[in-house]
């Protein structure tokens, strides 16, 4: 008779390696369908454990487990603009625009539900969340802009920029991903160069910003 091949070992995860396990399961499903279609049974099957282990973890049940992935998601799209500050201004927002479109691209259906809104779980808290990736994308743009004292016009015109990034990359979903995602991504930083013109002319905070980004430049 022969022997049955062994079963791989069973490893004892950490508190913090089973919540991330747990995180990873639910951002990957959240990736692809909207929030309200997917149940703790799905994360539960998903990460190939049991739903009671799911509420152990996540006590508040589908609602903290959701805000919990959206934290982590969140962090990944902050990080996204943390380029270091070294060499002309529009490669690093280019690569930083890189980073920002792929993880549109790899979490599609979830972007969509995140910045649409109109979701069963959507709150107070998960709208903080989002919010505040809108704003950590704004002040590491000042910082690459090299600006401490923005002054109103020019913050404005940073973050209508982001909500302009953030509506591009919903329309591009929309448009089965059309253009390509590197057309997309020069078409924005364009985008960019030219609403800073535009507040120059009325705002001499900015008009500073746009000589030396044009110096650079040259």
């Amino acid at each position: 008779m022969t022997p049955a091949a062994p079963s791989p070992a069973y490893r004892r995860l950490s508190v913090e390696e089973r919540r991330s396990q747990l995180l990873d399961a639910a951002l990957t499903l959240f990736a692809h369908r909207a929030p309200e279609d997917v149940s703790l049974d799905d994360v539960a099957e998903a990460a190939g454990v049991s739903r009671p282990l799911v509420y152990r973890y996540f006590p508040g049940g589908k609602q903290q487990l959701y805000e919990a992935a959206l934290r982590s998601a969140a962090e990944e799209l902050r990080l996204c603009f943390d380029e270091p500050r070294e060499g002309p201004l529009l490669p690093r927002l280019s690569r930083a625009l890189d980073r920002y479109l792929a993880f549109v691209d790899q979490h599609d259906a979830g972007f969509q539900a995140l910045l649409q809104g109109g979701s069963v779980v959507e709150t107070s808290r998960t709208t903080a969340i989002v919010d505040g990736v809108r704003r950590a994308a704004a002040v590491h743009i000042l910082r690459h802009l090299g600006v401490t004292d923005p002054g109103p016009r020019l913050r404005m015109t940073v973050r209508m920029w982001i909500t302009a990034v953030e509506a591009a990359s919903l329309i591009w979903l929309d448009e089965d991903k059309q253009p390509p995602l590197g057309e997309l991504r020069d078409w924005l930083v364009d985008q960019f160069v030219a609403v800073l013109t535009v507040t120059a002319a009325r705002d001499p905070r900015t008009a500073s910003v746009v000589a030396a980004l044009a110096s650079a430049d040259g």
